[in-house]
């Protein structure tokens, strides 16, 4: 579907940015207006996904990214819905007549995509198809400026834009809701789940562990360094003294710690 592949590499870097995507403050109630806008459209969204196999969820942030979320228009390109498409890509949907319904053109836009053709519906498989719909040009030629079609009114993206094609500006800032942040906030709300087929974990995240390295202690670590009177080393494993320090927090100790009586 890309030029691009899915790395676990770039797995990683798309999980860590939507764990740590934060909504900008003056943005929130905007953003809360647009997903409550998308959930009130979800049965025209579910029916595109039941025809192509994909989440509601990822033909609602499209059709807002891509459109603005207008159902008189062609999702391919905004082009009325009263005729084919006359721009590109010019001349869909090839099947039917006009006028056409909006769910016959998304389907036809999303098949034109090829999304039904995409199954990995994980955090990272979803926002991989996203950035993939928008194009490559951030990640490969501004990496320091991650895609404002994902983030855009996050604390992830500031400024920098591609402005008519492959014209970069340095001051530009977009306009429309980041498609990750509305996903985001869709999860916050229990609107949503994305599948677990590459995302999943075992569960509980913090065991006590002497001996094995885990990302999730390294963040709980460094979050306990930021309370009062509490220095512990930040190295991934789940010895006595991050113990002890989540016993102050929490008022217990790690599950599986030995002292606790606990024979995780």
């Amino acid at each position: 579907m890309s030029r691009i592949l899915l790395t676990d590499e770039l797995r990683d870097d798309y999980q860590r940015a939507f764990a740590t995507c934060v909504i900008r403050e003056e943005r929130a109630a905007e953003v809360e207006a647009l997903t409550e806008r998308l959930v009130a459209q979800r049965a025209r969204y579910r029916v595109v996904g039941e025809r192509l196999n994909l989440p509601w969820f990822v033909v609602a942030v499209l059709h807002y990214a891509d459109v603005g979320c207008d159902f008189e228009v062609h999702p391919h390109n905004g082009d009325p819905l009263s005729e084919r498409t006359q721009h590109l890509p010019d001349g869909r949907p090839l099947a039917g007549e006009p006028p056409f319904s909006w769910e016959d053109s998304a389907s036809d836009a999303l098949s034109l995509y090829r999304l039904d053709q995409w199954q990995d519906w994980s955090v990272a498989g979803t926002l991989f198809v996203l950035e993939g719909r928008d194009g490559w040009g951030y990640r490969l030629h501004h990496p320091e400026v991650p895609s404002p079609y994902l983030w855009n009114y996050s604390t992830h993206y500031h400024q920098g834009k591609y402005i008519g094609g492959d014209v970069w500006n340095e001051e530009a800032m977009a306009q429309r809701c980041g498609a990750a942040v509305l996903l985001r906030r869709l999860v916050e709300c229990s609107w949503i789940a994305f599948t677990a087929t590459h995302d999943s974990v075992a569960w509980p995240l913090l065991c006590y562990d002497e001996t094995m390295v885990s990302p999730w202690v390294k963040t709980l670590q460094r979050f306990l360094n930021t309370l009062p009177g509490i220095f512990v080393k930040v190295d991934g494993r789940a010895g006595p003294r991050t113990s002890e320090a989540f016993l102050r927090l929490s008022g217990t100790l790690l599950p599986g710690d030995p002292r606790s009586g606990d024979p995780r």
